[in-house]
């Protein structure tokens, strides 16, 4: 089966409603490609590796949550940005991009899918939400059952992800309310700990949340950008492609970041 670019367009801005956000770039079409939308691959970041993969894959559509343009980037197609346009342009394959409204979304979006990887569930309404534009989730374990350490926690996401942690000890402490958002959010940690968070996990760390940590007794991991927010894009795509009858695949292109 097969939808045209306008449809599949419509149907991820009715899914995700980026109008509602004030993010660092634009969301929705980035590049128009061909009219007609058999295929879609879904990705992290839209590198050059993810363009030549979905090529590959004789997708018609990528969609990521990463995109090409970004709020005050020099805006000449030179070097890596010609490459990838020139990708792009030359198999005529549609980008889709959406930043916040993919991290967002209550579901599908990637803080709700590292919850679900995580085995973590949100509190209900506003409760269970803080920060900027309410992008951060605050909740539990599913299973109720609080985490002995930070330790013991530290190693769950490890096992969960597979990846290596940062971990900055909180207090000795068992952990019971966990905050999260993915990809670069350490700048929210400071509102988790408002919320009443006992840790709080996302994708990077910078040099002041280690004090943070320390001093205010809460725990901070951080898992990796890219490893917090692989699952939103294949989740998203993935339901509009069924919704639609489409092909979806997701391809994950490593990142150590």
């Amino acid at each position: 089966m097969s939808t045209t670019r306008h449809e599949l367009l419509h149907a991820f801005d009715l899914l995700l409603a980026p109008e509602r956000f004030r993010d660092y770039g634009p969301n929705g079409l980035q590049v128009e490609g061909r009219t007609t939308v058999r295929k879609i691959v879904s990705g992290v970041t839209a590198s050059r590796d993810l363009i030549e993969a979905a090529i590959q894959a004789q997708a018609d559509a990528i969609f990521v949550h990463h995109g090409l343009f970004w709020r005050g980037q020099d805006g000449r197609v030179t070097g890596w940005m010609r490459q990838r346009l020139g990708l792009l342009l030359g198999d005529d394959v549609n980008l889709f991009a959406y930043h916040l409204p993919l991290d967002a979304h209550p579901e599908l979006g990637n803080n709700a899918q590292l919850g679900v990887k995580l085995g973590l569930s949100a509190h209900a309404g506003t409760s269970g939400r803080f920060g900027d534009q309410e992008l951060g989730f605050l909740g539990s374990p599913v299973n109720g059952e609080a985490f002995a350490s930070s330790g013991e926690l530290a190693a769950h996401v490890e096992k969960a992800l597979g990846r290596h942690v940062v971990t900055v000890e909180g207090a000795d402490r068992p952990i019971r309310q966990i905050a999260w958002c993915t990809g670069g959010a350490q700048g929210y940690f400071e509102a988790a700990i408002a919320a009443g968070a006992d840790a709080f996990i996302t994708g990077e760390i910078s040099e002041p949340q280690a004090h943070y940590a320390r001093e205010m007794g809460v725990t901070f991991i951080a898992c990796g950008h890219h490893a917090s927010e692989r699952y939103g894009a294949p989740a998203v795509a993935g339901h509009v492609a069924a919704q639609l009858g489409l092909q979806h695949e997701f391809i994950d292109i490593d990142n150590p970041a």
